[in-house]
């Protein structure tokens, strides 16, 4: 475009050089002729990006890496004339997100739909928008943008692979052995509810649930409950192993994967075993706790449900390893409230003694620690993981090691040594 203007230009100096020179009033007339067609064009691609309403439908604000991420677009010509041409140009940060459109001449009045699927490859935060739209003059002289500043934020979680079982350590507590019968008397342990049967008393009634639901409502009990679960995932900056090669979203955000198959990075590893775990309790009905320094410090206390499963999802998703805090620390830090019986489940890539120590600790406190190892040899490590594997071993905490490339489903279910 740059380049017909500037022969335009070209044109009207020759035409002003040469009336001045021959005294021939039609030179100048057509210098004006082409001043007037540049002033009509820039007008006419001002006006070409004005009058246009924009929306975006997002199905759901969040994906998981593997799903596809739906939007729905719509724009609306909101004049009487006619736009000839526009160009959708989207600036979302969210990679492979290709939503870019060429509208067609668009009539008075009218609007235009498409739809655009994206595959969800990097987990993390991104934000979808803005929105730039681009249109010209019919002769190509003139481009004139337009910027749409409304944007939303989208969350896509960690992949997950199906667990079929994970074998935990036998968890001890005060009352005995789990066994999740319900109990005709009343006991600690509220298991849930059910509609009010004659007999019942009316001290395990359950005041809000009846008032909700407009009839009797009363509780029910277990004689003992299953043990609290509580999964540490270590991303501290010294368990990182990885590749130099490997690509970042903005240079320092999620790893960009180059295949379908987990990128070869601890961190990454450490956020689809952690994900993958925690969907597994929370589908089998465990009470789940969950604490990471990813840098910052996120602690959720056990619960059941989708919801916990939802906020766990949703800080492994945005965890990266800048954090200064060891694992031995988070442990000594993190753990000193926790009651006997409880299950604690480590996954980390480190080789550093020290967290054993601790774990040896929490032992002997009656608390029952396993870990998964991730083995930083087969990232690229300058040490093997058999000696940190063998000390496991003395300490009597149950241990899986996953390297890379391994089929985390096989992996995970199988027997600990």
């Amino acid at each position: 475009m740059s380049n017909r203007r500037n022969a335009i230009y070209v044109l009207i100096i020759l035409c002003l050089l040469t009336g001045l020179f021959t005294g021939r009033s039609v030179f100048f007339s057509i210098s004006a002729l082409f001043g007037g067609l540049l002033g009509i064009s820039l007008i006419w691609a001002w006006m070409s990006v004005r009058w246009i309403g924009m929306t975006r439908k997002t199905r759901a604000r969040r994906a998981q890496v593997g799903r596809n991420l739906d939007e729905a677009f719509t724009l609306t010509n909101r004049s009487i004339l006619p736009k000839l041409w526009l160009e959708v140009r989207d600036n979302s940060s969210l990679p492979g997100h290709r939503v870019s459109q060429i509208v067609p001449a668009l009539r008075g009045r009218r609007t235009y739909r498409w739809y655009a699927e994206t595959p969800c490859l990097v987990r993390g935060e991104f934000q979808l928008g803005p929105v730039t739209i681009m249109s010209g003059d019919p002769f190509g002289f003139f481009l004139s943008p337009r910027r749409v500043d409304a944007t939303s934020k989208v969350i896509v979680y960690p992949a997950t692979v199906a667990i079929e079982h994970f074998y935990l350590p036998v968890g001890q507590i005060s009352g005995g052995d789990a066994q999740r019968r319900r109990a005709q008397s009343i006991t600690t342990n509220a298991a849930g509810v059910r509609d009010y049967a004659p007999g019942d008393s009316f001290n395990r009634i359950h005041w809000r649930s009846t008032a909700r639901k407009e009839q009797l409502i009363v509780k029910e009990f277990e004689i003992d409950p299953l043990v609290d679960i509580w999964l540490f995932a270590d991303f501290s900056r010294s368990s990182l192993y990885e590749p130099p090669t490997l690509q970042r979203v903005d240079g320092n955000g999620t790893v960009i994967p180059t295949s379908q198959e987990i990128p070869p990075s601890t961190e990454e590893y450490a956020a689809v075993i952690a994900a993958s775990l925690s969907q597994h309790f929370i589908n089998t009905e465990r009470a789940l706790g969950f604490a990471a320094y990813i840098p910052y410090r996120e602690i959720y206390q056990p619960e059941h449900g989708i919801r916990q499963l939802n906020r766990i999802f949703q800080a492994l998703a945005v965890a990266r390893s800048f954090s200064d805090y060891s694992l031995a620390q988070m442990l000594a830090l993190e753990t000193p409230y926790f009651t006997r019986g409880t299950t604690l489940v480590i996954v980390t890539a480190s080789l550093d003694p020290a967290w054993i120590t601790e774990a040896q600790i929490l032992s002997r406190r009656g608390i029952r620690p396993m870990c998964v190892l991730i083995d930083p040899y087969s990232f690229g490590g300058p040490q093997n993981s058999d000696e940190t594997a063998a000390l496991l071993r003395v300490a009597r905490i149950p241990t899986l090691v996953v390297r890379k490339n391994d089929d985390l489903r096989a992996a995970l279910s199988q027997r600990p040594i």
